[in-house]
């Protein structure tokens, strides 16, 4: 059945949704009655090495979550590092403090950085790191916006390359310290647990990504992908027994970008049966894509995940794009360079004819830190560098129409 359902009149039942249990039905997720719940969301990272979700030097957390709802989002892809989770009691003063040797950045200006935080949020002058991420999901849902918590990294940091260490299992075959040093099996199980143990207090968490761009280097991944689906099958067995009502979203391998092994020999999912949410990524410069040609990029987004949305087959489910983003200013098409604008233009066509989830890669216009830069401006930023507005004033209009619902069961 096709319905169009237009913004205005999606945006009062988000409290709803933001505090209802989902589950799968097909290639849909829905609510308790069966009715669709499309996830239109931004991502908001909060896994690097301070510990809390970026922003809150520029703006009080009330008026981040107000922008996001008054965008249109109707959920945040909420990410954190396994650092954080195991150490929830560790206060803000001192994960400000502590980030100075990591990232190189001293110390004085990481308490600058601090100061500016508690000055716009008083409340985390005594919290710890945990409970930051607590109140801004509880802002977030005082909105009506859900939450999928996004486990990004074992050790805090910027992601991804192949060689920060946070990619692919230490205990998988093929071990290889550049890609693997902190990604600890037990640890991130635990971490995992922790979080699902954490969502508990908050309804609005609708559900919890395993791994961020899980990736294989080297001589990782060659036994017919039995280490994703072993320490997969753990992950998720985590999550679904500390927190059975959390949707469980699994990303494919090669950075999310490939789930093409799905097609002939589909995972076995029936332990978590009506929870499961494939993920997946795709930018402009994706290796792989060839973006430039919109047909081949469509053929290439299909064969490589898009499938998942067939219905009525043995690998159905509902696929979630949960990071795609572009360069929000410095070119000619409403402020987007001709490269992203050919791949965006293209990638929200095919997102509007499946009528798929989607999250935007992102929110932060800056951050705290990032690769040992203060302040670093994020390009890809839904907000502007102070976090005021938006970044691009057309960035509504560059989306077209996928904020809108136009298919469900």
């Amino acid at each position: 059945m096709r319905l169009i359902i237009s913004l205005a009149l999606i945006l009062p039942a988000l409290s709803l949704a933001a505090s209802q249990v989902l589950h799968t039905q097909s290639r849909w997720i829905v609510d308790s009655n069966g009715q669709r719940v499309k996830l239109r969301c931004v991502n908001w990272a909060g896994h690097m090495e301070v510990g809390i979700p970026e922003g809150l030097q520029h703006q009080s957390i009330d008026k981040i979550s107000s922008f996001v709802a008054s965008a249109g989002f109707n959920c945040v892809r909420l990410t954190y590092s396994i650092d954080m989770a195991l150490s929830p009691n560790t206060l803000v003063s001192d994960s400000f403090n502590a980030a100075a040797g990591p990232t190189g950045v001293p110390l004085a200006t990481l308490q600058s950085l601090y100061q500016n935080v508690t000055a716009n949020n008083p409340s985390l002058s005594s919290a710890t790191t945990l409970s930051a991420f607590g109140a801004v999901i509880s802002s977030l849902g005082s909105k009506g916006i859900m939450v999928i918590l996004d486990n990004h990294v074992s050790k805090a940091q910027w992601c991804c390359n192949l060689t920060d260490g946070n990619g692919w299992w230490s205990q998988a075959s093929g071990y290889n310290s550049m890609n693997s040093r902190y990604f600890d099996a037990n640890n991130w199980l635990a971490g995992l647990t922790a979080m699902a143990n954490f969502s508990k207090q908050y309804p609005n968490i609708v559900g919890m990504s395993l791994r961020n761009e899980m990736r294989a280097f080297l001589l990782q991944d060659f036994n017919n992908h039995a280490d994703w689906k072993n320490f997969v099958t753990q992950g998720a067995n985590a999550v679904h027994n500390a927190h059975p009502d959390l949707l469980i979203m699994i990303g494919g391998v090669d950075s999310a970008t490939n789930f093409s092994f799905q097609r002939f020999q589909p995972f076995n999912i029936s332990a978590w049966l009506g929870k499961v949410v494939w993920e997946y990524h795709v930018y402009s410069f994706t290796v792989g894509y060839i973006t430039s040609n919109c047909n081949i990029f469509q053929a290439e987004m299909g064969a490589a995940a898009g499938y998942l949305l067939t219905q009525n087959m043995p690998y159905t489910g509902p696929l979630w794009l949960s990071e795609f983003g572009f360069g929000m200013t410095g070119g000619n098409n409403n402020g987007v360079n001709d490269q992203d604008y050919k791949y965006l233009t293209c990638l929200v066509s095919y997102l509007q004819s499946n009528d798929a989830d989607w999250a935007i890669w992102a929110l932060q216009g800056d951050y705290y830190v990032r690769e040992g830069q203060p302040s670093y401006d994020e390009g890809y930023g839904v907000m502007n560098k102070d976090w005021s507005d938006f970044r691009n004033p057309n960035f509504k209009s560059l989306l077209g129409g996928i904020f809108n619902v136009t298919q469900g069961p």
